[in-house]
């Protein structure tokens, strides 16, 4: 067995039933997503546009590709065609052209609200009241080709746990505040991504449904 189905199968013992893993493959070699393929892995993130594109005309065609990073709007439309899901929805502009890129393809395309909650200025996502007006707003009920799926996050890059559970624990209270008022009927609406290599243990307790691995499964990036 290869390293990283070995990296992958350790990781997976890790999950509970029901929490889905997303490899995160980007900067690693289309080899190296073959082997995690190889080992069963079918969901992989990537965050750039043209590797992302030059992956999936590689790939085998029943990997299920969700884009994690900042996407800039006038990427949306290289996108499209393929993507699963956007992860990493922080604007209602960006709704709006995932929505209009979704529509000339022909495709629903899922994606999950974005939340900063994290004490870093460097993450991108909505506040939890500019998430709150975005849906209160209304406007999204309008967009017939992307359908909200549910929430996700990144917790503080830090060595306490008690601050990553804290954060985390917030996303899931806000996500248990939205899905009551604005999706109680929606069953698609059922995502809640957080929990990376450093800390998808304790995403799991705190309610995650999918979880974003990259080193661990495949070391370090190559860049």
């Amino acid at each position: 067995m290869s390293e990283i189905a070995q990296n992958l199968k350790q990781v997976l013992a890790n999950l509970p039933e029901g929490v889905k893993l997303v490899a995160v493959s980007k900067f690693h070699p289309v080899e190296m997503l073959r082997e995690a393929y190889d080992a069963g892995q079918r969901i992989f993130g990537e965050n750039h546009e043209q590797e992302l594109r030059q992956k999936v005309e590689t790939l085998p065609k029943d990997i299920e590709w969700h884009f994690i990073g900042h996407l800039q709007t006038n990427k949306v439309k290289y996108i499209v065609p393929y993507i699963s899901m956007v992860e990493s929805v922080d604007s209602m502009k960006l709704l709006k052209e995932i929505n209009k890129q979704a529509l000339k393809n022909g495709r629903v395309v899922r994606v999950l609200l974005e939340l900063h909650i994290a004490e870093e200025e460097t993450k991108y996502g909505l506040t939890l009241d500019a998430c709150r007006e975005l849906l209160a707003s209304g406007e999204w009920r309008d967009l017939t080709n992307v359908k909200i799926c549910g929430l996700m996050m990144m917790a503080s890059y830090v060595e306490d746990a008690e601050q990553i559970k804290k954060e985390m624990l917030t996303a899931a209270d806000f996500f248990d505040e939205v899905k009551a008022r604005y999706f109680a009927d929606d069953d698609d609406f059922c995502e809640r991504s957080w929990g990376m290599s450093h800390d998808y243990r304790i995403a799991v307790d705190c309610r995650s449904t999918m979880v974003r691995v990259g080193t661990t499964i495949f070391g370090e990036r190559v860049y």
